[in-house]
């Protein structure tokens, strides 16, 4: 036997390496062999529900770092959820519909303007089917558990049917309308788009000042030289123009410029800044006009005589920029279609899908591209003498969010939801909305009060179409008996029976209307926004399927979704219930590279999740998650990861050396009570429930970066830097069972089973891994409970107590520090340590009731007041001590590495302390006279 075999050195079979790449596939595929997930939901029965509603990412192409940061995070949540004390069903969805995949098609070589509908739409479903495995594939990686094998996807025939009855809710209650207003339109889609398929970047656009010459007064201006001195950023739309806008509260002023016989109208706010554009010299105020006194004035039309343009009277004119004098498009604009409306004007766009100018526009326009009609524009204004001048201004502007091309306004017959009518029902419902973080509730709210009416009506084919129907005489036929039966055929046959079968054959048998006394019908091509689709998911999932509840107690998504998905689940959920869909709403920031630059592939900046995860693991990819502050933009780099890394070998191998050294601890007979613990195992415990209490706290406010900190803080500096520091002068050099070693050994048995369960929402694999090393009875961590936090009598004080110690701690490791620098000593545990102590401190120190040469890792410590502290002690008055550190007397223990004075008393053991001695003649009698062998 040699003198190490004395020791209790923990071994454990738990590797210091996880090779997560390779261990992490296995434990996946043990999981669903076993259907944990199924089993944990069954454990699960009969508790509080709490039901997160998966929001749909779309089928198409590998998942990127914000797929990884939003459904890790939402397994985090569902995972804690599930462990203390509710029924926390997971159902993944997809959105399956839309532009994106037509176009995936196009770039195959598909025309689908020389294909049946039904032969592309199939070829649509396949596309989207196989994107749906690569992406469920790819999210399963990750260690996102759920409903794997009953995902909800938008094209599936139920949920097609549930969204035919949404759109039957909005037009029960009157809100579905057909109108020509301005949309915005996607020339590279030819489809109109919602507001959130739309994006803003800065353009530089010609910006043109031009003059309309005055053709009535009204007895404002005179009728023969007056020019109303217009603006706008898209000279294109011109050949549109119905009137000009001006404010009805601002002064307008008439002015005559030096060696110009022309009078010109200008915001009396900027004549100044004009006349330096246009380049006028010494202008005249010849009168001063209010804007309410305009209205009416005619004035002709810069491309066409014998068209008149009206003055209107318009509140959305201001004097940032341009003149005060609006060129007033009603085809082409949410403003001058609404103040076009209230004068009776047009609503003339004359513009073909594509984004090419018709004839309607003009001989010098028809067939031109919108933005090279601009110069065309230009170059007329300019003939005629009306162009003041142009420059190019730099602005904001809407882009299609999937072709990144800009768009245009354009007036097109559409059917639209009111949201106006139900707008105060909408925003009453966000009011009992918990909202994390607080100002998302300000932020819905504000997009929901600046929203307009929902277009909701696209020229594609694939998706789910309007359920309409036209009559003989054009009047469109929405019924409640029309649209349940359409909804009926839909759960049956899926949306493709209506672009399968004619008309009639999609009424209800024997249906009658007047507007088709022949009986005969058409029905509507256009399908319904994708955003419909997926806003429609309260219904088709949550309020369809038994495990789950309408509404949900949280959606999570990105903060884009509170224009997107948050918004048009509010809508129609309101349409259908006047409630909202969610109780509370999650968002959280994009995810950036290095740099905080948005990823992008022709940037060559993005990091995909999936190569971390063959490099590092999934684990390394989920505590990543929890290390964000997600409430704001996220950084991302392969640097982030490598820190990462390091986290998580110090969290593993802490776990291991806890593992190790309660190898032969069995928590059912050896566990030592709270009450017979030696003082710093009692601290530990309550260290560890004060932490536990936290960890809980950050997990219900679904705070992970602050449970990021707790974990590593009570990891590294509470247990690797303090307690198990010191515990190995008890664990290695104790008797096996005796009582000291046993209450460490209760307290880090205790500290690896629940961190074990609190980490398992964040480390589901590596908690599985240190799982089978323990003593518990569930087969899986993950059936297990996280524990409440325990409380004891004298919690408080024994924290307290211990807080102060920690400072003198502190001091201590300090002068320690001191002295190996100055080479008074090697390691501390050759160390002797004087404490010179006020009695305040002793009684305090002593109260501890610990070997405070344990604690403080060395060999000799003795006690004298403060008053006698030397000259050469290290002084430390405001803490009432002073330290003076020597190097230990006596001989180095050859067992337990400490220097003592009685070694080799024992004659049988010569190199041994008295302790040791002691300690090995009992566990190890015969070595008393075999001796140990050779090292």
């Amino acid at each position: 036997m040699r003198v190490k075999d004395t020791l209790n050195l923990g071994k454990t079979k738990f590797k210091m390496r996880g090779n997560l790449p390779v261990k992490e596939v296995e434990r996946q595929k043990a999981w669903e062999e076993n259907r944990v997930y199924e089993q944990r939901q069954k454990l699960n029965e009969g508790k509080p529900t709490f039901v997160l509603h998966d929001g749909p990412p779309y089928a198409n192409g590998d998942i990127h770092m914000g797929h990884a940061l939003n459904k890790i995070s939402k397994d985090i949540i569902v995972r804690y959820k599930s462990m203390t004390g509710y029924r926390a069903p997971y159902v993944p969805g997809w959105d399956t519909h839309g532009l994106p995949i037509e176009q995936k098609l196009t770039q195959a070589g598909y025309d689908r303007k020389k294909m049946s509908t039904n032969d592309f739409r199939k070829l649509c479903q396949e596309y989207a089917m196989k994107q749906v495995q690569r992406q469920m594939t790819e999210f399963k990686r990750l260690g996102v558990a759920g409903d794997w094998d009953h995902p909800y996807l938008t094209l599936q025939h139920q949920f097609e049917a549930a969204e035919v009855r949404v759109f039957g809710a909005f037009a029960k209650r009157g809100l579905i309308y057909k109108g020509k207003k301005p949309v915005y339109w996607s020339w590279s889609s030819e489809s109109a788009l919602a507001e959130a398929e739309v994006e803003y970047h800065d353009v530089t656009s010609p910006t043109a000042f031009y003059g309309e010459k005055v053709i009535d007064g009204k007895g404002v201006f005179d009728d023969q030289n007056t020019y109303m001195v217009v603006w706008t950023t898209t000279p294109w739309t011109i050949p549109a123009s119905e009137g000009i806008t001006v404010d009805a509260g601002f002064d307008y002023a008439v002015i005559q410029p030096e060696d110009d016989d022309r009078q010109f109208v200008v915001a009396s706010e900027l004549v100044s800044k004009v006349s330096e554009l246009v380049g006028w010299k010494n202008v005249k105020v010849v009168k001063t006009v209010k804007g309410a006194d305009m209205e009416g004035v005619l004035a002709e039309h810069p491309f066409d005589h014998n068209r008149k343009l009206l003055t209107m009277l318009g509140d959305f004119v201001d004097l940032e920029e341009g003149t005060g004098l609006v060129h007033t498009a009603p085809g082409y604009g949410e403003d001058d279609y609404n103040v076009g409306r209230k004068y009776g004007l047009d609503i003339f766009a004359p513009v073909d899908n594509k984004g090419y100018l018709t004839k309607e526009a003009g001989p010098d326009f028809a067939g031109v591209f919108y933005d090279d009609a601009n110069k065309i524009a230009l170059d007329k204004l300019k003939a005629a003498g009306l162009l003041l001048h142009y420059m190019p201004l730099k602005h904001s502007y809407p882009f299609d969010w999937r072709t990144k091309k800009p768009i245009i306004f354009r007036a097109t017959p559409q059917w639209f939801a009111s949201v106006d009518k139900i707008k105060d029902d909408i925003l009453n419902a966000i009011e009992d909305v918990k909202f994390y973080p607080g100002w998302g509730k300000v932020r819905l709210a504000n997009m929901i009060k600046n929203r307009g009416d929902w277009v909701i009506s696209r020229q594609r084919v694939w998706g789910v179409p309007l359920p309409i129907f036209y009559g003989e005489d054009g009047e469109a036929i929405i019924t409640q008996e029309t649209i349940n039966h359409v909804a009926d055929l839909f759960d049956k046959y899926g949306s493709d029976v209506w672009f399968e079968r004619e008309a009639n054959d999609l009424l209800p048998d024997g249906f009658k209307s007047e507007h088709s006394p022949n009986g005969k019908f058409t029905k509507e091509d256009d399908i319904m926004d994708v955003w419909f689709d997926s806003g429609s998911s309260h219904q088709g999932v949550l309020a369809d399927r038994p495990e789950l509840t309408y509404p949900a107690d949280m959606y999570l998504e990105g903060s884009d979704q509170y224009r997107g998905w948050f918004n048009s689940s509010l809508i129609t959920s309101v349409a259908v219930s006047n409630k909202a869909p969610y109780k509370s709403i999650l968002s959280q920031g994009f995810t950036l590279d290095g740099n905080g630059h948005k990823m992008s592939k022709s940037l060559g900046n993005t990091i995909a999740p999936i190569e971390v995860i063959k490099k590092m693991g999934a684990e390394i990819v989920r505590l990543w998650v929890t290390s964000v502050d997600t409430s704001a933009d996220v950084r991302v780099s392969m640097d982030n990861f490598a820190k990462i890394s390091d986290s998580y070998k110090k969290i593993r191998n802490t776990m291991r050396f806890l593992l190790a050294n309660t190898t032969d601890f069995d928590p059912q007979t050896n566990s030592v009570s709270f009450d017979e613990m030696d003082s710093q195992d009692q601290y530990m415990t309550v260290l560890l429930n004060k932490f536990l209490k936290e960890a809980r706290d950050a997990y219900e406010n679904y705070d992970f970066l602050t449970l990021y900190k707790k974990l590593l803080g009570f990891v590294t500096s509470d247990l690797s830097a303090f307690y198990l520091d010191m515990a190995k002068d008890i664990v290695y050099i104790d008797r096996a069972d005796g009582h000291a070693r046993r209450s460490m050994q209760t307290v880090m048995y205790n500290v690896v089973t629940t961190l074990t369960k609190l980490m398992t929402p964040v480390l589901p694999h590596t908690a599985e891994e240190i799982w089978e090393f323990l003593k518990e009875p569930e087969d899986y961590v993950q059936l297990s409970d996280i524990p409440e936090p325990k409380h004891f009598d004298n919690d408080a004080a024994i924290l307290s107590k211990w807080a102060k110690f920690m400072t003198y701690r502190d001091d201590v490791l300090k002068v320690l520090e001191e002295a190996r620098d100055a080479k008074q000593i090697g390691k501390s545990s050759e160390a002797a340590l004087t404490i010179y102590a006020t009695s305040e401190v002793k009684d305090l120190l002593d109260s501890l009731n610990v070997d405070l040469k344990t604690v403080l890792l060395v060999s000799q410590l003795d006690f004298k007041t403060f008053n006698d502290a030397p000259d050469s002690s290290t002084k430390f008055d405001s803490h009432g001590l002073a330290l003076l550190v020597q190097p230990a007397e006596g001989k180095t223990c050859e067992r337990c590495r400490l220097v003592k004075t009685d070694v080799g008393a024992d004659s049988d053991y010569p190199t041994f302390c008295q302790s040791c001695a002691e300690i090995v003649r009992s566990e190890f009698p015969e070595t008393a006279t075999a001796g140990f062998d050779a090292k």
